[in-house]
């Protein structure tokens, strides 16, 4: 075949290099680029596989020029060799592999023997879905093209890989199927990664219990088998009775060797299906197994009872020294006293409350005497609905930092309420009722429009404040007309979708996944950023979230508090940051509080930093100079960044 040398290693060149960019990309860019991501692994796919056309096949084209009289190829024109086209190919990091129509590989490149610990030339003629394991099959044989796909490979010696790969079909001129070629990539190091982070997401790391997050997801599973099956279930609601006594005289780490002693003391005297949990500091609960007799229940959490105050009551010694501890205990029963992990825990510590006001080392019902606080959330209700014409709603703003030069990077807005016989009431006490009794799409509503408000206000003092962060919930997400109302609130008060930033929880993104990647692309579309909130607390993987048109990864703040001094938080921490950046995402560190998590937090990487460190949320005012003097370069906080 006669054909110009520099035209077709160009080809060959643009074609690998386009492939490769086109994999890499699809593999760690989120959602939204998708569409050009795919546009750039065809534009590779068709100009290798046109120079693999032209370089194999009978030369046709060069005949037919001679007959028409053309002339010689120009200076320095040759045909491409074979030689030629495998340099190309195995000076790609990427293991490539070229499987024919009938799912046989024609052809890998050194990459590919590496990644299954085999030559390149055994792989030719081997049934690519055998390399796969048999649930992956399945999925390989429908997998659309361009769209990046993780799987499972099986290498010479047995032992299993993880990848993520990309297929790009290339054709001939007539349309049909040369050959699928697969970009691979060894993904293990990522997967074991997510393991570890998943595990110390999930796991108290002083007493190797279930941590507040993981044992509320247990509860509530347990829950719902409880109503399935028409079934009681207890949780009893202990802390350490005068604990900070024992800190304050002997140290904490004399405190943190008295409470790894009493999670062990109480897993000794529990039933084997019975599911301890520390939920913070020196408070732990622990669930008992169902019973179908209310009765039965209540005499067995008695006895219980009895056995931890007993067993937690026994001295020891710290540091010479001999220590006596006594436990106060909570007990709740669903459904009796709860229908929902919310109320059955607020229950038991309000059980657990009345067992501290009787003197400690005790065990207490939840019953009339100590419902005050369903009262009172019955009360919050109430009075939250008169909340927004009585105008008791406000927008707090928390400045975001950049950890590079100190400048401001972002802003969240944090709704507040203050009731006026009680004070303010956080958003942890009132966001729940609002959910249940969906005045949380009215207040999602009231905080559009008063970000959008004060936004413009902003705007009369630097022309382009900056970004504004959002809290989305669920129950918005599920909104018929959901986008609609977005692009309304937009329009009406004249600023760009570009300002904000939209925070959504791990929890929030998995529901619906179908439709929430549709609704999240619609908004992407609009020009809205979007963030993972509270990274770390939720049961996704990075590899999932990666379906999402994310660009921001916001560290959860139970991680960040203890970083200095917590080994496990800090190795969560770290790792999320690295595995935050190695997919080009913005990391926000929240609940930043002094100068050695901000040394932590820059030492490893970390973009953006927000936190009482920086000051208390403010109003709008506020931030409105706050923002005029980062302008003038005299911010407050700077010398923090120095």
């Amino acid at each position: 075949m006669q054909a110009s040398s520099k035209t077709l290693i160009a080809g060959l060149a643009i074609g690998g290099l386009a492939l490769l960019a086109g994999a890499l990309a699809a593999l760690f860019l989120p959602a939204p680029p998708a569409a050009p991501i795919a546009a750039l692994v065809a534009f590779g796919a068709v100009l290798l596989g046109a120079a693999l056309a032209l370089a194999f096949r009978p030369a046709p084209a060069a005949a037919a020029a001679e007959a028409a009289g053309s002339a010689s190829p120009p200076p320095g024109g040759q045909s491409l060799s074979r030689d030629q086209l495998d340099h190309v190919l195995q000076s790609l990091n990427e293991a490539i592999f070229f499987v024919g129509p009938d799912g046989l590989i024609q052809e890998a490149n050194h990459a590919a023997g590496e990644l299954l610990g085999r030559t390149p030339e055994s792989l030719v003629d081997v049934d690519m879905n055998s390399l796969l394991k048999a649930h992956d099959r399945r999925r390989n044989s429908r997998q659309e093209n361009w769209r990046p796909q993780e799987a499972v490979f099986r290498r010479h010696d047995g032992a299993l890989v993880s990848v993520s790969y990309t297929k790009s079909p290339v054709l001939d001129d007539s349309g049909e199927l040369l050959s699928n070629v697969y970009a691979v990539q060894n993904i293990d190091e990522r997967k074991q990664a997510e393991k570890r982070i998943r595990y110390l997401a999930r796991v108290d790391a002083l007493t190797r219990m279930a941590n507040r997050m993981q044992f509320q997801h247990l509860l509530q599973q347990a829950i719902a088998r409880a109503r399935r099956d028409r079934r009681y279930l207890a949780i009893l609601y202990l802390d350490v009775d005068r604990f900070k006594d024992i800190n304050d005289t002997f140290g904490h780490s004399a405190g943190d060797t008295s409470l790894e002693i009493f999670s062990q003391r109480i897993t000794d005297v529990l039933p084997a299906e019975s599911t301890p949990g520390r939920l913070a500091g020196d408070e732990f609960c622990v669930m008992l197994k169902s019973s179908a007799s209310i009765d039965a229940l209540v005499q067995e959490v008695g006895t219980i009872g009895d056995k931890l105050l007993a067993s937690v009551g026994r001295p020891f010694c710290v540091q010479g020294e001999e220590i006596f501890m006594s436990t106060s205990i909570g007990a709740a029963i669903y459904p009796r006293d709860g229908e929902n992990v919310v109320d059955l825990l607020r229950n038991a510590d309000a059980a657990l409350y009345q067992a501290k006001k009787a003197g400690g080392n005790c065990i207490e019902f939840f019953g009339e005497h100590v419902a005050t606080a369903g009262e009172e959330r019955l009360m919050l209700k109430s009075k939250l609905r008169r909340a927004f014409e009585r105008e008791e709603l406000r927008l707090d703003y928390q400045p975001k930092y950049r950890l590079s030069d100190g400048r401001l990077a972002g802003v969240e807005a944090l709704i507040r309420w203050d009731l006026p016989e009680r004070g303010i009431v956080l958003p942890s006490d009132f966001i729940p009722i609002a959910e249940e009794s969906n005045l949380i799409l009215q207040l999602g509503e009231w905080v559009l429009n008063r970000v959008c408000a004060d936004y413009r206000e902003w705007q009369r003092v630097t022309p382009s404040p900056c970004r504004v962060s959002i809290n989305l919930s669920l129950r918005q997400l599920q909104q018929q007309r959901f986008l609609e109302g977005f692009r309304r609130t937009f329009r009406r008060h004249g600023v760009s979708p570009t300002c904000f930033e939209l925070e959504i929880t791990e929890t929030t993104l998995m529901q619906d996944i179908g439709r929430t990647i549709k609704l999240l692309d619609a908004l992407y579309g609009m020009g809205l950023h979007l963030a993972i909130d509270d990274f770390g607390t939720g049961y996704s993987s990075l590899s999932a979230l990666q379906q999402f048109p994310i660009s921001i990864l916001k560290i959860d703040q139970s991680f960040v508090r203890d970083i200095a001094l917590d080994k496990d938080n800090a190795a969560i921490v770290r790792t999320i940051i690295q595995m935050g950046r190695s997919l080009k995402l913005d990391v926000v560190a929240e609940g930043v509080e002094n100068e050695e998590q901000l040394d932590f937090l820059r030492a490893n990487g970390c973009d953006i930093v927000q936190g009482h460190l920086f000051g208390d949320p403010m109003s709008a005012e506020e931030f409105r100079e706050l923002l005029v003097a980062d302008a003038e370069g005299s911010g407050r906080y700077q010398a923090l960044f120095a």
